[in-house]
């Protein structure tokens, strides 16, 4: 079993529209409304393909119930931890040609027990992964999230980490590392400090990552594909898969990670689950809203040793 901890999920609302422009009244052609957060993404691509998967996440307020309903709904296992804060809502703006605005709500703040409990709520029953995903709310610090991927290693788990900035710095400094980190380009040009300009470019900042100890690391490029770099490869890989329409591309990455923890879970390679990885990607930036449709198997992807001298678009 994958457990995901989502330590500040979302509401999100999907608004579809011609095309948005700032300043003026701006008319809404269709409305979705799904629970989200980046492990509940993470979660719901998973189950949505047979995977035994237990969402872990904060609950609290009348948002906080709703997203408990949706989850229900989907039949998502999910463990929540009650808070006394209301989760946050969340806007996606999704325009004709796929340009996707959004507007993030910070969320509540989880006092210390709260912090504590959600913790402990990861490790209970945790299985083969836990998935630390998002960002992290008021009240939980970044120690305390590298402390948490330590507990999990010396629990027996494996542990995949989709976070940023000081979260991310902090828990690739400590003595205990992530097996598998999944950086986007923004992400991984601020924790390395980096400018990517080429593939070369991010495969130096991924080996920059894996220095630390981290066994894969798994770069989302939106349309530029993704990078990666794995402990049983000999060469970084770069990997793509054809979209037929870009309709929604928000939840992309995580889409990426699910499919590389749908594959890795049964013991298939990495570039197996590398290849399962672009599938589900390509996959999500097809449908209206987070949730992912079951990706064809067959899908075409191209994977190839990194040519270092090519653009990032």
């Amino acid at each position: 079993m994958i457990t995901t901890v989502t330590a500040n999920p979302s509401l999100d609302r999907t608004l579809h529209l011609p095309r948005f422009v700032a300043g003026v009244v701006n008319r809404a052609t269709s409305t979705m409304v799904e629970p989200s957060g980046k492990g509940v993404n993470v979660a719901l691509g998973l189950h949505g393909v047979g995977v035994p998967v237990r969402a872990v996440l904060p609950v609290g307020g009348g948002t906080g119930d709703e997203i408990v309903a949706l989850l229900d709904d989907l039949g998502l296992d999910h463990a929540d931890v009650p808070i006394a804060g209301a989760l946050r809502s969340n806007i996606t703006l999704v325009e004709a040609d796929g340009r996707t605005t959004k507007v993030n709500e910070p969320g509540p703040r989880l006092s210390p027990a709260e912090v504590e409990a959600l913790c402990a709520t990861a490790l209970s029953g945790a299985g083969d992964w836990v998935v630390w995903s998002g960002s992290l709310p008021a009240g939980f610090t970044p120690p305390r999230l590298a402390a948490a991927v330590d507990e999990a290693k010396s629990a027996g788990c494996r542990v995949a980490l989709d976070c940023s900035g000081a979260p991310l710095a902090e828990a690739l400094a400590g003595a205990v590392v992530p097996d598998l980190v999944k950086p986007n380009a923004e992400e991984l040009a601020e924790v390395t400090g980096r400018s990517l300009r080429t593939l070369g470019d991010v495969t130096e900042a991924a080996h920059q990552l894996r220095t630390h100890g981290v066994r894969t690391v798994l770069v989302s490029l939106g349309a530029d594909g993704a990078v990666l770099i794995d402990a049983d490869l000999p060469d970084p890989l770069h990997g793509s898969a054809p979209v037929r329409r870009v309709v929604n591309t928000v939840g992309a990455g995580d889409a990426v990670l699910a499919g590389w923890l749908a594959a890795a879970h049964t013991g298939a390679s990495s570039v197996e689950a590398f290849a399962n990885a672009l599938r589900f990607g390509a996959t999500a930036v097809e449908h209206e809203g987070t949730l992912l449709g079951v990706p064809d198997p067959d899908r075409a992807v191209s994977i190839a040793p990194v040519r270092a001298d090519i653009p990032l678009s």
